[in-house]
C-alpha cells in the first residue's frame, strides 16, 4: 500500500486515460515516481469490489439475489434471469402478494417474496398507497381492499393487473370471479365513500358495530368458473416475466419425458455437437433474410422448466417448420447443439407440436416375446425403419403380456421408427400387432 505524500496545483491541463506514459505519475515518499497508477487503482477498485460481491453471494445468497432483483425491477427480463439464477442456489422466489409484497423485492426466510415495482402496469403512486392502506392491517377480501383505497389512485387497470398477476390469489381463490365482480366492487366502495364524504351515517355504524357496512352490504361475486390454467399463465408471464400459478412444462415431466427422454436446457451445454431433443415452450419468434439469398430464416427463444437456450432455424429447414413457430407453444425439438464464443445454440432440424407426437405401439404375447425368431423379425423390421442414420424419432413401446398381467417396455431410441405411419403397415403384414397411439391423451392436451 502506498501513501501520496504531496499534490502541487498545476492549474488546468490534459488529462488522459489508460495507457498514456508517464501521465498520471506521482512522487511517492520515498521518492520514487509511481507510472500509470490510473491503471492500477481501477484494476485494484473493481478487484475488492468483485471480492466483495463474492463474499456477499456466498454468505448472504438471500439477500445477495434480492438487491439484484430488486435493482432490475424495472427490467423483466432481467427479472426472469435472476430468478432462475436463484432458483439454481435452491432459493424460491414468491409471488407478488397485495397483503405482503412491499415494493421491492424482499426475504423471507430462504425466499424471496416479488417486488410490486417488478409488476408491470402497476404504477408507484398505486403502489405507496397500497402500502400505506395496508399499515391498518391486512386485506381480508377485494371489498375490504376497494372500500380502504383510494380508487383514483389505484384505478381499475391497477386492480385487474393485481389480480391477473396473482396477487390477490390470497384474498380470492377464483380470479375470474374477482374480474368479472371488480366493477361491482369499485361501484359499492365508491358509493361508500361518497357516503362517508357526506358525513352520513346509519344506526348501526353509531352503535360503533363496525362489521356492518354503510349504505349496504358489498356485492358478492357472480358465479362463473375460474379461468384455465393457460389462461392463468399467459397473464402471469406477460405481467411479471415468468410463470406463477404453474409451469405450462410441469405435467409433462410425467408422462412426456420417461418417455421421450429429452435433455434439460440447463444441461444442453454438455451436449456440443451432439444431436438431441429438448421439450420446450417457444417464448420468441425472430425471422429474418439472409443477406446473401435473401432466404427466410428464424431465431427462436426456448424456455423450460430449466432455463432457456436460444435456438437457430437456418433456410433449408425454415419452409418445413415455418406454421410451428408459434409463441407459447409446446413443441419437441430436435437439433445439434454448438457453442458460439460463449453462447449455447441448438441448430433446429425437426419440430413438432407436443400434443401431436405420437408412439408405436406393439403388443406381444409371452410367447411371442420368448420366441427368439419373433424377436429378430421385429428387431430387423424396426431397425429398417429406423431411418439412414438410426436416429429415429418416434418412439417405441411394447407391450407383454395380457390383462392385468401386463409390463410397458420402452424400447432404446436405437429402435425409434423415422416415420411410424410407414413402420405400422409394416410391422402388420409381419404378424405383429401394432398400433399408434398419442403421447399426450386429449383429456391431457392442455
Amino acid at each position: 500500500m502506498v501513501k501520496i505524500a504531496r499534490r502541487n496545483l498545476i492549474g488546468l491541463a490534459s488529462t488522459y486515460d489508460i495507457g498514456v506514459n508517464l501521465d498520471h505519475n506521482f512522487r511517492l515518499a520515498n521518492g520514487v515516481i509511481a507510472s500509470n497508477c490510473f491503471n492500477k487503482s481501477h484494476s485494484t477498485a473493481y478487484a475488492y469490489v468483485t471480492y466483495q460481491t463474492a463474499y456477499l453471494k456466498a454468505n448472504y445468497p438471500v439477500e445477495y439475489m434480492t438487491a439484484l432483483l430488486s435493482a432490475s425491477s424495472g427490467n423483466k427480463d432481467k427479472v426472469r434471469k435472476y430468478r432462475e439464477n436463484a432458483e439454481k442456489m435452491g432459493i424460491t422466489v414468491l409471488p407478488p402478494d397485495v397483503n405482503q409484497s412491499e415494493l421491492d423485492f424482499t426475504p423471507v426466510g430462504d425466499s424471496i417474496r416479488f417486488g410490486l415495482s417488478a409488476v408491470q402496469n402497476l404504477g408507484e403512486n398505486a403502489i405507496q398507497s397500497i402500502l400505506t392502506a395496508r399499515k391498518e392491517g391486512s386485506f381480508l377480501s377485494l371489498a375490504d381492499l376497494c372500500s380502504r383505497l383510494d380508487l383514483r389512485v389505484v384505478n381499475r387497470r391497477a386492480l385487474e393487473t393485481l389480480i391477473h398477476c396473482g396477487g390477490m390469489d390470497g384474498l380470492h381463490d377464483n380470479r375470474q370471479q374477482m374480474l368479472k365482480g371488480l366493477e361491482l366492487m369499485i361501484n359499492w366502495a365508491q358509493l361508500k365513500a361518497k357516503e362517508k364524504a357526506s358525513g352520513q351515517t346509519n344506526l348501526f355504524d353509531m352503535m360503533g358495530q363496525e362489521q356492518v357496512t354503510t349504505f349496504k352490504e358489498a356485492p358478492t361475486f357472480p358465479k362463473v368458473a375460474d379461468l384455465t390454467l393457460e389462461e392463468k399463465l399467459r397473464q402471469e408471464k406477460d405481467l411479471l416475466g415468468f410463470y406463477v400459478s404453474e409451469h405450462p412444462l410441469e405435467k409433462l415431466k410425467t408422462t412426456v419425458a420417461p418417455i421421450l427422454s429429452p435433455i434439460s436446457l440447463m444441461a444442453i451445454a454438455d451436449h456440443v455437437k451432439e444431436k438431441v431433443s429438448v421439450v420446450a415452450i417457444l417464448t420468441e419468434v425472430k425471422k429474418i433474410f439472409t443477406k446473401a439469398k435473401n432466404e427466410p430464416m428464424a431465431f427462436i427463444q426456448l424456455e423450460d422448466i430449466s432455463g432457456q437456450v436460444e435456438g437457430i432455424v437456418f433456410p433449408r429447414t425454415y419452409p418445413e417448420v415455418e406454421q410451428l413457430l408459434n409463441i407459447d407453444s409446446r413443441v419437441i425439438v430436435w437439433g445439434k447443439v454448438q457453442q458460439k464464443d460463449d453462447r449455447t445454440q441448438l441448430i433446429v432440424d425437426e419440430i413438432e407440436p407436443i400434443e401431436d407426437v405420437r408412439m408405436l405401439m406393439i403388443k406381444l404375447s409371452f410367447a411371442q416375446l420368448n420366441q427368439k425368431e419373433s424377436q429378430q423379425r421385429l428387431k430387423q423390421i424396426l431397425s429398417q425403419q429406423a431411418g439412414e442414420k438410426k436416429q429415429g424419432r418416434v418412439p417405441v413401446i411394447v407391450i407383454a403380456g395380457s390383462g392385468g398381467d401386463r409390463t410397458f417396455i420402452r424400447l432404446g431410441q436405437e429402435y425409434w421408427v423415422e416415420d411410424d405411419r410407414q413402420a405400422l403397415p409394416v410391422l402388420r403384414q409381419a404378424g405383429f400387432h401394432a398400433y399408434r397411439e398419442a403421447l399426450i391423451p386429449t383429456s391431457q392436451a392442455s
